[in-house]
């Protein structure tokens, strides 16, 4: 078999990439393990610059009917009370309406419908669009791709191939990367329950030793994640369900009575949390994206997005170099350029965030919340943290902005105008230089 791209996994990494390269005259064939939908759980929340994406790929009013829309972040923090309603510190509220952009709101969908969409999408451009379910990618051999596909093994040659296998890439270990790990004190569980219809906000609840995060989803769903401490899981499952009952309960009431949908601890998915980050995105003509190249702590719902906008970015290079006849591997270089700093300034982001829920004890929650207010009481901060979430530019924090989130200085009183802000988020150039700096 030969094709223009060869795409390792079927994620929504893989998909997004697929679907863009096919819809501008790439032929790309892409090779997906499952057969089915996958029961692990995986990113939901889907942040403005990748609506702006999906809109772009012609996908985004599907995304949106399937979808929950998610306009603020609620930071609640609680004196939890044994069998009693807790008792309110703080509440503080993070908007998205404070990014200067029409894409002014997250959106919770759930992950194999995002899949689905994609996949359609890519299936109706068939003449260069080219599924293979079931394929297991083996590795490269002879210079091509080798995939076990219905009991048989095939050899595709293409002029670029890509990884989007996810944490376990054959095609990173063929471009001998480095990868540096980080650990975390703590992991989660996560489930999704019934939520009453009133309960619309994503929340973060948080005592001076808990941490509830919930996430609603269509169809009158949340999705929970519970911090626990690393290695607590087998102790919190010999105490049995009852124990997430009361939890939930005195952590968010609302949910008493929905928390006892779980059934089974078999629904209950572990999660354990930790980064890295490769020291390059490609080599010759192989590349990687999304969890292939990075992983990000969840705290900052980012995974699933940085993969999209991985393949956003790739994408529009590989079909470029196609219009132009530019040799693919002479240009690679762009996609690293582009995307690595961003990626690592997100980690970084998302590391700093996981830091704050880390620590047990009182002098770190007060300290913590006084933080998250600070946030919303100055609108600065309050821009930045969330245009730098959404994706759709980047704003870099001060050392004066950090002595003002740790109380050292008073919040401003100044907000932020639109003109002011836009001049922060990335331009067509900035997300694709190739095409001003190889002009003539």
């Amino acid at each position: 078999m030969k094709t223009d791209v060869f795409i390792a996994g079927g994620g929504v990494g893989g998909l997004a990439l697929a679907a863009k390269l096919a819809s501008q005259g790439v032929h790309v064939t892409i090779a997906e393990q499952l057969t089915k939908e996958s029961p692990v759980y995986k990113g939901e929340l889907l942040q403005p610059k990748t609506l702006a994406i999906l809109e772009r790929l012609g996908v985004i009013e599907e995304i949106e009917a399937c979808g929950h829309v998610l306009d603020q972040l609620r930071f609640q923090e609680i004196k939890r009370r044994p069998h009693q309603e807790p008792e309110e510190i703080n509440l503080t509220e993070l908007d998205y309406g404070r990014v200067a952009s029409i894409y002014d709101h997250s959106l919770m969908v759930p992950h194999e419908k995002t899949k689905a969409i994609l996949r359609n999408k890519g299936k109706s451009y068939e003449e260069y669009f080219h599924y293979l379910g079931g394929a297991r990618f083996l590795g490269f051999e002879n210079g091509m791709a080798k995939v076990k596909h219905n009991k048989e093994f095939k050899f595709i040659q293409a002029q670029v191939y890509v990884g989007a296998e996810g944490r376990s890439s054959p095609t990173r270990d063929a471009m001998d990367v480095k990868v540096k790990r980080k650990d975390y004190n703590h992991h989660f569980l996560t489930v999704t329950i019934p939520r009453p219809e009133t309960f619309t906000k994503g929340k973060i609840i948080t005592t001076e030793s808990c941490f509830l995060g919930l996430f609603p989803l269509p169809d009158n769903e949340v999705r929970t994640v519970f911090l626990i401490k690393a290695g607590e899981y087998k102790t919190i499952k010999e105490k049995g369900l009852e124990y997430l009952y009361q939890a939930y309960s005195e952590l968010e009431p609302e949910l008493a009575e929905g928390v006892r949908a779980i059934k089974d601890w078999k629904t209950v998915q572990l999660m354990i949390p930790f980064t890295y980050h490769v020291d390059h995105y490609y080599s010759g003509n192989l590349a990687i994206i999304g969890d292939a190249a990075h992983t990000v702590h969840p705290m900052a719902g980012e995974g699933m997005n940085l993969a999209i906008q991985d393949a956003d970015v790739l994408g529009e290079l590989l079909a470029w170099c196609k219009e132009e006849d530019k040799p693919y591997d002479e240009y690679l270089h762009y996609y690293e350029d582009v995307r690595k700093p961003r990626v690592s300034f997100l980690l970084n982001l998302s590391h700093l965030s996981a830091l704050v829920y880390s620590f047990r004890f009182e002098l770190w929650r007060q300290f913590r919340s006084r933080a998250v207010q600070r946030i919303y009481d100055d609108d600065p901060l309050h821009v930045k943290q969330m245009l730098n979430i959404s994706g759709l530019g980047r704003w870099d924090f001060s050392l004066f902005d950090r002595a003002i989130q740790g109380n050292i200085l008073p919040p401003r009183k100044k907000k932020v105008s639109d003109r002011q802000q836009k001049k922060y988020l990335f331009s067509e150039k900035e997300d694709y230089p190739w095409r001003y700096q190889e002009k003539g």
